[in-house]
């Protein structure tokens, strides 16, 4: 059977007759030219639009992960925040509760937050997907080793004072240096008027009242550092005494009228060192009595728990709280 050959024909209005149409090899190699153009064209243009709108396999492999990263991440995120509570917890409990026994400076929450490296530490997370969250973690993260750090040495430091406690409570400043019935307060701690510079300036200690030879006790364990008249640095308290503690304390007995101790002698709470005078800047006889924590003076009469009674310490804190002259 031979193969018969299409031609196309095309209706020509004039002759009203069908005529065929002679396609040149020229128009031929246009048209398919064109159609593998267009095929092209079209597939290109469906392969991208493929790639903006359809995932692949892989990326959706890769999104299934990086969405289980996120949420391992808010899980870890969570535990951390619930971390921190504790530890805040335990942070509150040292300052408020344990350092106050032992009378322990508390720790400041700048030393216990303070930072760790700059901004370029986090700088590469800016770069990631997700990378917020991973920075904001990592941050959590590094600002609680830090404070974990800071409290584990504070508890070191919590159970040496623990394991010190009777030396440590034996070297406190913790009794009135002169007996309680033979003396009187007569100015606290504060700003008073001075008797003999007369303008007003910070009184760092209290004045004590009382006869001429009264005898002055140590109050606490320690060592005797300072023991004469007029000692370098302490111009104006005349004959003084200054006993170290330990544990941060120091105590001073100012205007005595002489001692019964020397410099590197070991004393202990109740034992006589001195006895009352009016020596240096002093407007009468009586003890200028000085407690020194951790190189800051600090009121005494705070530490006089060992000797008076409740309704004596607070006749006491009274007569300290009144902005009178000083005695020295």
């Amino acid at each position: 059977m031979k193969h018969q050959q299409r031609h196309t024909y095309r209706f020509n209005p004039h002759t009203l007759k069908y005529e065929k149409v002679f396609v040149s090899l020229r128009d031929r190699v246009r048209r398919i030219s064109f159609n593998v153009l267009f095929g092209v064209v079209l597939g290109v243009v469906l392969v991208f639009v493929g790639l903006q709108f359809m995932d692949s396999p892989r990326e959706r492999s890769m999104e299934r992960q990086l969405a289980q990263y996120k949420r391992q991440t808010r899980i870890l995120n969570d535990r951390v925040d619930r971390a921190e509570k504790v530890l805040e917890n335990l942070e509150e409990r040292d300052n408020v509760l344990y350092r106050t026994i032992f009378e322990s400076t508390p720790i400041s929450d700048a030393e216990r937050k303070a930072g760790i490296g700059g901004v370029e530490r986090y700088a590469e997370f800016d770069k990631m997907e997700g990378g917020e969250l991973l920075k904001n973690t990592t941050k959590k993260v590094d600002d609680l080793t830090k404070r974990i750090y800071v409290e584990s040495k504070s508890l070191d430091e919590i159970y040496d004072m623990a394991r010190n406690k009777n030396e440590r409570l034996a070297a406190m400043p913790a009794i009135m240096p002169i007996a309680k019935d033979q003396c009187n307060v007569v100015s606290g701690f504060g700003y008073r008027y001075h008797p003999i510079l007369h303008y007003r300036r910070l009184h760092s200690g209290i004045d004590m009242a009382a006869r001429m030879g009264t005898p002055i006790y140590a109050t606490g364990d320690g060592i005797v550092r300072v023991a004469g008249r007029n000692p370098k640095g302490l111009s104006g308290y005349g004959i003084v005494t200054v006993i170290d503690h330990g544990f941060g304390f120091q105590t001073l007995y100012a205007h005595m009228s002489g001692v019964k101790v020397r410099v590197g002698q070991k004393v202990k709470r109740g034992e006589q060192i001195g006895t009352v005078g009016s020596t240096g800047m002093s407007a009468g006889a009586h003890l200028h009595y000085e407690v020194i924590q951790n190189g800051k003076k600090v009121d005494p009469v705070y530490y006089f728990f060992n000797d008076l009674t409740p309704e004596e310490y607070e006749e006491v804190l009274e007569i300290a709280r009144q902005e009178n002259q000083s005695m020295s």
